[in-house]
């Protein structure tokens, strides 16, 4: 009951945040002596706090003879350490009226507790027994490789489309390490030893490869003692720390294929176009063409093919948005008894209405404001804006980069929009694959 009710009071006071973090995010930042990155940002209009802790290590940073080692970490570091019992670390959050969750993905992960204000320190000795003290024995190996077994079938393999990224970037991406899917395969974490294990997190999880981002009702000289209290003293990583330099060359040819799924009645069409990494001038211009398209019901996408022509149930276009080039995604599916090739031909004709025209100054006020809003409201949670100004830095050794952002999606013009429309949506860029039901003898 404690835990329910602090989640509404959360829900019900980040509403009257949206003022208060409408302009400029300040913050405290600086380093340990062990390398840990500190970021803190000091909001006392509502008693709760966010300790959030990132490390620059994803999918890309691993063995291809052993992926999903660091998704297998997310999961891991909730066991235990050498002070809180196995299976007890979820627990004591959520006993403190709090709640957590943690993400991986092909560049970093995350792992956050929200808690009241209170109960700072709480979460600081938290990541920290985990960073220092995490225990990583057989049984833990053991029960995480299961669990993660039983996540792949729920969320890929018996779910339907569930495959899509994968089969996606293994075409896009020929010898980047984006090419294999974040959570890995069951085969390489069977193969894998204790001491892989082991090994892979004394590299990676390490203070000098972690930003701790603290947003919230913090005292900051308080918090910076506790910081040092419970951080000041974890040894600094000593192990070489890999990060890829492989350039994806460039695609030159469209590839097609067609992947029969069982678990599905309706075809799909799926396509991804090469794009830019975040931070570059076109990541901007390409990440507000897909709003353009397809964020929201007056999206042209949505407009044109699910609402005017019927031609289509739903159409989806966003960027698989990465630290190096990532990927311009559309799903879309067809109306029962739809045809796929009509619908993707549907598609090409708005892409082309975008390389051939720039968008009237009426949408295109409508698409800045759209994207104003978004980023205003991305900024009303404490959580979401100490994993912002931690991926900043991450990503680009710029914090104040979560500031700046949103000036940087206002430079965007609309000869911008035409102009990424016409470098980056060609045929010879893209992945296209159509997902068709499997033929009831073929399962």
């Amino acid at each position: 009951m404690k835990f329910k009710f602090f989640t509404l009071l959360v829900a019900i006071l980040s509403i009257g945040m949206v003022q208060a973090q409408q302009g400029r995010i300040k913050f405290t930042e600086y380093d340990l002596p062990n390398g840990l990155h500190v970021i803190l940002h000091q909001d006392n209009s509502t008693p709760i706090v966010a300790v959030t802790i990132s490390y620059h290590v994803g999918s890309k940073n691993e063995n291809p003879e052993r992926t999903g080692f660091a998704h297998f970490f997310e999961h891991l570091m909730f066991e235990g350490s050498a002070n809180i019992k196995r299976g007890e670390y979820t627990d004591i959050v959520t006993n403190a009226g709090g709640e957590l969750n943690a993400n991986t993905w092909f560049d970093r992960t995350f792992y956050y507790e929200v808690l009241p204000s209170n109960e700072l320190e709480l979460g600081l000795w938290l990541e920290s027994e985990r960073l220092l003290h995490l225990r990583i024995d057989s049984v833990g190996v053991a029960t995480q490789r299961s669990t993660i077994k039983e996540e792949m079938k729920q969320t890929a393999d018996n779910r339907p489309y569930g495959t899509w990224i994968q089969e996606i970037i293994k075409r896009a991406y020929t010898v980047h390490p984006y090419r294999w899917r974040v959570i890995g395969t069951p085969e390489h974490l069977d193969a894998a030893t204790l001491q892989e294990f082991m090994d892979f997190h004394s590299t990676y999880y390490v203070p000098n490869n972690a930003i701790l981002s603290i947003a919230g009702d913090i005292n900051m000289e308080q918090t910076k003692k506790l910081i040092e209290k419970y951080y000041g003293d974890i040894p600094r990583g000593t192990k070489p720390i890999y990060r890829p330099t492989i350039v994806e060359p460039e695609q030159k040819a469209e590839i097609r294929d067609n992947i029969y799924d069982a678990k599905i009645q309706l075809p799909a069409v799926i396509e991804a176009y090469h794009m830019p990494a975040m931070g570059t001038p076109d990541f901007y211009s390409i990440s507000m063409l897909t709003t353009l398209l397809s964020d929201g019901e007056s999206s042209r996408l949505t407009k044109s093919l699910v609402d005017k022509q019927q031609k289509a149930l739903a159409v989806q276009a966003f960027p698989l948005a990465l630290e190096q080039p990532g990927l311009f995604c559309v799903f879309a599916l067809p109306t029962v008894g739809g045809d796929i090739n009509e619908l993707e031909k549907l598609i090409d004709a708005e892409f082309d209405k975008v390389k051939t025209n720039e968008i009237d100054e009426m949408e295109f006020q409508k698409l800045r404001n759209k994207v104003e809003t978004d980023y205003i409201q991305k900024s009303t949670s404490v959580s979401n804006v100490a994993e912002g100004l931690s991926d900043s830095y991450m990503y680009f050794k710029n914090t104040n980069m979560y500031n700046t952002e949103l000036d940087e999606y206002m430079k965007v013009t609309k000869a911008d929009l035409k102009r990424v429309a016409n470098k980056y949506l060609t045929k010879e860029n893209r992945v296209v694959l159509h997902y068709l039901p499997k033929p009831a003898e073929q399962q």
